[in-house]
């Protein structure tokens, strides 16, 4: 009888299993979650021999039950094993340079490891195995390193003559051996960083699925999807395969290309438009600061709509300065010094709030920026008018009538760009922008629920002509922020960035427009019914609740151009609001405090509680994240719950009408138990100090 067992197939009641370790136990099974997936590969337990450690080439790997007894040991040797077997496979027909396998293996797992909680690593600390102590303390991993130490092919038993790696090589093992989670935080800047204990970044979500978080975060960032990780794990696997084949640049390109020719097919939009990645929403606008810049040689102003619900660094990038302590490929800068090559340019800031922290009424807006504009074309200047679509209150400024009025101005030098971040549009709204001549700044990371730090430019064709005619160079400091590949090659302003590829943001694009692609194959119909079901409960639930102050009426929304049918402009996805204690709002710092512990288990905090109570508690809920608000003059802020793209299209999993409205319903029973979240919160001031 065989001792082989696949590990799936394999349940003994050991002490494992005992009440106090499942739940250690489930978090590690979870992370192996996000080990890629490859076909006709078995894992296999193996109780005959029980240290084993043995990877069959293309075929299996097999581990001895002493490692499956520490569960985070084992994560560790099948994440290796599988990373080996992924490159082994890669190699196509001629596998005599299995060194390279061995490479990127142990790059990969090394990287896997850094990025395990600091609990799980606290399980390793005594832990004695040739490959932990390996990762632990050892940094630089080459072909000599490899060389003193036999154990590496006693893995998997091959024999390596050819201890070389080719040059071409070198660029593939930098950029694709590493983690797919580790990629989706790469390419950014500081703020995807993560902390050690729960593995979340500044806007409470991981570089990996957290199916556990009721997560309704789109206003902000929302981790990423299993779906989605599942298929840029994959990408990584497909785009290894075809550098080791066709070279790691060619294959680059292509990948590059693809993204964009995808996401002109979701949104619907034409090959002559051009589109250009970028890491983040910060450096779209820095981008059309540096396009502004070579087009035209009168003297600039910014007029900056909604510029207390844009990004808090878009006003120093507008301005040509660095907007962060690093740039998106990994430069130390000073926050706040001009960008090498930055002429000097004015910035206009209109608030949609008042001095009061009043919305300001249409008409009011409207105003303020005609008198801008005009008052920056008497000057002879151009004017690069930013408008919103929508903001991080669900806003949206000036009005279309506004904006056709604006032609009506002698002389107007005038380039608008379309604010379009949350990417709360339909297809037919971005080609109305873009008819228009206008420019419009998406991101993949709000609707649709993409990984933080996707962020994109679309240039119609009418713009694109003019940019491509100029033959001026970007400001030199750019070299430090982006690479030549990203911006439209038939440019010659670009052609001096640096080269390289920025495959975090590729990865982020590429889960993006994987979302982007599954809510529009959920049909129309049932896809608008779903949107008005979920957002009229949202919006009644807020309403309903005593401690809870909506911050927006009931508007029926929104008012640019016309609308003759159903959109995602017209209808409110974002329910920003306040929360009370005793009819006073929270201070900022309250309400900092509790979007953290939303967002957290404190099971531990309400020991002897009724049960309810405490899986009440025990519930992760991610939700927008505080923004700056005044309430009767007073500081405070507002969270928000919003619609995502995935409360659609999660929904439609199944393709069946009636379970598909059972599953939006579903995810309106997660905003109650959010609001029944806040509610004990509020009734616990301990957890605030």
């Amino acid at each position: 009888m065989s001792k082989n067992i696949l590990i799936e197939d394999q349940y003994k009641r050991t002490s494992l299993f005992e009440k106090e370790n499942v739940n250690y136990l489930v978090r590690v099974l979870k992370r192996f979650n996000t080990v890629p997936k490859i076909n006709s590969i078995n894992i296999i337990a193996s109780s005959k021999e029980p240290s084993l450690f043995k990877i069959i080439p293309g075929k299996a790997i097999k581990i001895g039950e002493l490692f499956l007894e520490q569960p985070v040991l084992a994560l560790i040797y099948l994440r290796y094993g599988i990373e080996w077997q992924i490159w082994y496979k890669a190699l196509g027909k001629d596998k005599n340079n299995s060194i390279l396998c061995d490479l990127a293996a142990l790059k990969v797992t090394q990287i896997f490891y850094n990025l395990l909680q600091k609990r799980d690593k606290e399980k390793l600390k005594n832990c004695n195995y040739f490959l932990i102590n390996i990762i632990k303390h050892n940094t630089d991993f080459n072909v000599d390193f490899l060389s003193k130490y036999n154990e590496f092919q006693s893995f998997h038993g091959i024999t390596t003559k050819n201890r070389t790696v080719k040059d071409d090589w070198q660029s593939i093992l930098e950029n694709l051996a590493v983690p797919t989670e580790y990629l989706l935080m790469s390419g950014g800047d500081l703020r995807l960083n993560v902390d050690e204990n729960e593995l979340l970044n500044k806007y409470g979500c991981r570089p990996f699925p957290r199916p556990e978080a009721f997560t309704f975060a789109s206003s902000t960032a929302t981790s990423i999807s299993n779906f989605a990780y599942d298929r840029t794990d994959k990408a990584r696997t497909i785009l290894i395969q075809k550098s080791l084949k066709n070279g790691f640049e060619n294959s680059s390109i292509e990948f590059t290309e693809l993204l964009k020719s995808n996401l002109r097919r979701a949104l619907k939009i034409n090959e002559e438009t051009q589109i250009i990645f970028s890491p983040s929403g910060t450096d779209s606008a820095l981008q059309i600061a540096a396009i502004t810049q070579i087009v035209t040689k009168q003297d600039i102003t910014h007029i900056l709509v909604a510029s207390d619900e844009t990004g808090s660094g878009v006003p120093a990038a507008l301005k040509g300065c660095h907007f962060e302590n690093t740039t998106a490929l990994n430069y130390p800068v000073k926050k706040g010094d001009t960008i090498e090559g930055f002429r000097e340019v004015d910035v206009i800031k209109i608030p949609l709030k008042d001095e009061h922290g009043d919305l300001k009424l249409d008409a009011q807006l409207d105003e303020e920026v005609f008198t801008a504009v005009t008052k920056t074309n008497a000057l002879g200047r151009h004017a690069v008018l930013h408008v919103m679509d929508q903001s991080k209150l669900g806003c949206q400024s000036p009005t279309t009538t506004l904006l056709e009025n604006l032609k009506t101005i002698d002389n107007l030098s005038l380039q608008v760009i379309v604010d379009g971040s949350q990417l709360r549009l339909d297809p037919k709204d971005v080609q109305n922008y873009l008819n228009k001549g206008y420019i419009v700044t998406i991101t993949g990371s709000k609707f649709f629920t993409g990984p933080p730090y996707a962020g994109a430019l679309i240039i119609p064709k009418s713009v694109s002509q003019v940019v491509a005619s100029v033959e001026k160079k970007l400001p030199e400091g750019l070299n430090n922020y982006y690479n030549s590949i990203d911006w439209p090659q038939p440019w010659f302003c670009s052609k001096d960035l640096s080269d390289g590829f920025n495959y975090g943001s590729y990865m982020r694009w590429n889960a993006a427009i994987v979302e982007m692609d599954r809510y529009y194959k959920t049909p129309i119909l049932y896809r608008n019914l779903g949107i008005e079901m979920f957002c009229n409960f949202v919006k009644a639930s807020i309403n309903d609740a005593p401690f809870l102050q909506p911050l927006f009426g009931n508007e029926s929304k929104i008012n640019m151009y016309n609308k003759e049918a159903f959109g995602l402009r017209n209808i409110r996805t974002i329910f920003p609001f306040f929360i009370l204690k005793n009819n006073e709002a929270l201070s900022l710092e309250q309400v900092k405090k509790l979007y953290v512990l939303l967002n957290s288990d404190l099971s531990n905090e309400f020991e002897g509680a009724p049960l309810e109570t405490i899986r009440l508690a025990a519930q992760k809920c991610h939700i927008g994240q505080a923004v700056n608000a005044k309430y009767h003059d007073s500081q405070s802020a507002v969270l928000r719950i919003s619609l995502g793209a995935r409360v659609i299209s999660e929904s439609w999993v199944n393709r069946d009408i009636s379970i598909y409205f059972r599953n939006i319903e579903s995810q309106m029973d997660q905003v109650t138990i959010i609001i029944k979240k806040i509610e004990l919160l509020l009734n616990t001031p301990r957890l605030f100090n």
